[in-house]
């Protein structure tokens, strides 16, 4: 039988049954349960550092939350809703072990300075482990692409052909997006590395603490200046999900064009059957999951991040309840994103093939080289509107007569205007189409090749 606990002298009775499962967070806080035994072990080196405890007491308490932490790894210590919180629940547990000096652990903090403590921890290890996911995803990205630097691909604008690039330049787009994710990431954690350790409640404490003691031990860069605002403070977690939803629009980018090149309308890849699936009555199908799971989880990422704007938006200082509904929201997204970091890594890698007959053919059965033909003009001295305006006619009576520029004999093209002479078909092949763009971070075969020596080069970087 759960023996009925009230918080102190001042409260006659405990909480009613659903309001205590209501109020509890150990369902999922535990997640937080390393972090918090190690945020805890520093604060127990302070009280002795700074003597507000013996040393001997110090050392009972380190050596006692350590024997939590194991318990808790090999499936010993298992708290139920009846601990309310992570916190609660390893300081009960401590107490068991060394006796009334574990009840000193909680001199000189509150648990709205160690719930955030610990989500800061938390958080730190988990942006460095999705940064190395990015970095994975992006080596991938490179090493199809240094394949691919010749092979050619249909580029669209409002999804519609508009001019041929190379399939590595396309890649290499993801590249530079997952670049910044790579790099917003560290700029987040600067502001998640600071700690909130020993602002208390809300007002600090009147013990001789030291706070940049405890933060040392943690590795953290800083602490918060203000102690309500260190308490209250969530614009780290806002942030990270900010980053963790441009993430996922990335992602889901790169999934809806791999949907699109699966169809049979494009046929541009081919899905091999480890990352696909098939329909319960269709047996021809094979469909694009993993992608169509990519996209359809990044709305969940965003719902988090939503829901955190709405929490803070009207929180007057300092700590509140609502906070607590910052946890679940986090989590969900930290393991969103990493499996579908995760997911495609693996799709690219392994799970498709690039069909270079199909987009081969597919580059020269369009009019994706009527910008080619105008900047053909162009350089032989026709002001560029005036070249676009005769192109323009030449593409609505070619696809009158069911042509396409290739199909033009030299007389047609010297009707149009006496500037085209043989050298035209070269120009339009697309090929040169492509090679032509040789403009700082065009698709030209020398600018992606140079693109590539510099991904590789970031790729070094830590």
């Amino acid at each position: 039988m759960t023996e009925k606990q009230t918080w102190s002298q001042r409260f006659e009775s405990a909480l009613h049954p659903a309001i205590a499962r209501f109020n509890a967070s150990i369902s999922f806080d535990i997640e937080l349960i390393e972090y918090d035994i190690t945020g805890s072990q520093a604060h127990a080196k302070m009280l002795a550092h700074t003597g507000i405890i013996s040393h001997e007491e110090g050392e009972a308490l380190f050596n006692g939350l350590e024997q939590v932490r194991q318990e808790y790894r090999q499936g010993q210590f298992q708290p139920g809703v009846d601990a309310e919180d992570v916190h609660f629940a390893v300081e009960k547990r401590l107490t068991e072990i060394v006796g009334d000096v574990g009840k000193k652990l909680h001199t000189a903090r509150s648990r709205n300075d160690q719930v955030g403590t610990d989500t800061r921890l938390y958080l730190r290890d988990q942006i460095q482990q999705i940064r190395q996911q990015l970095r994975n995803w992006q080596t991938v990205l490179v090493d199809i692409a240094e394949k691919n630097v010749e092979t050619l691909i249909p580029g669209y604008t409002h999804l519609q052909r508009a001019q041929p690039v190379s399939l590595a330049h396309h890649l290499l787009a993801y590249f530079q997006m997952a670049q910044r994710d790579w790099e917003r990431l560290e700029d987040v954690y600067s502001r998640v590395n600071i700690s909130p350790l020993g602002c208390g409640a809300l007002a600090g404490t009147t013990f001789p603490i030291n706070r940049h003691y405890t933060a040392n031990l943690l590795h953290f860069d800083n602490v918060y200046a203000n102690s309500l605002d260190g308490v209250s403070d969530r614009d780290f977690a806002i942030e990270f999900l900010c980053a963790a939803s441009i993430i996922m629009v990335h992602l889901s980018r790169l999934s809806e064009e791999i949907i699109l090149w699966a169809s049979e309308e494009f046929r541009f890849i081919t899905l091999k059957d480890s990352c696909a699936t098939g329909s319960s009555i269709m047996p021809q199908k094979k469909n694009p999951d993993v992608p169509e799971l990519v996209r359809g989880k990044t709305g969940r990422v965003f719902g988090h991040l939503q829901a955190m704007l709405v929490i803070m938006k009207g929180l007057p200082l300092a700590y509140n309840k609502d906070l607590q509904e910052d946890k679940e929201g986090i989590f969900d997204s930290v393991n969103t994103v990493k499996a579908c970091l995760e997911a495609m890594t693996i799709l690219l890698q392994e799970g498709l093939e690039f069909r270079h007959q199909r987009l081969a053919t597919a580059v020269t059965e369009d009019f994706a080289n009527a910008t080619d033909v105008a900047d053909y003009l162009a350089a032989r001295g026709v002001p560029f509107r005036e070249a676009y305006n005769i192109v323009g006619k030449v593409v609505k009576t070619s696809i009158i007569a069911g042509k396409l520029l290739k199909d033009l004999q030299l007389e047609e093209w010297q009707q149009i205007h006496p500037a085209f002479a043989a050298d035209i078909y070269e120009a339009i092949t697309p090929r040169q189409v492509v090679a032509a763009r040789n403009s700082y971070g065009g698709t030209g075969f020398e600018q992606v090749r140079q693109a590539l020596v510099n991904a590789r080069t970031q790729l070094s970087v830590k």
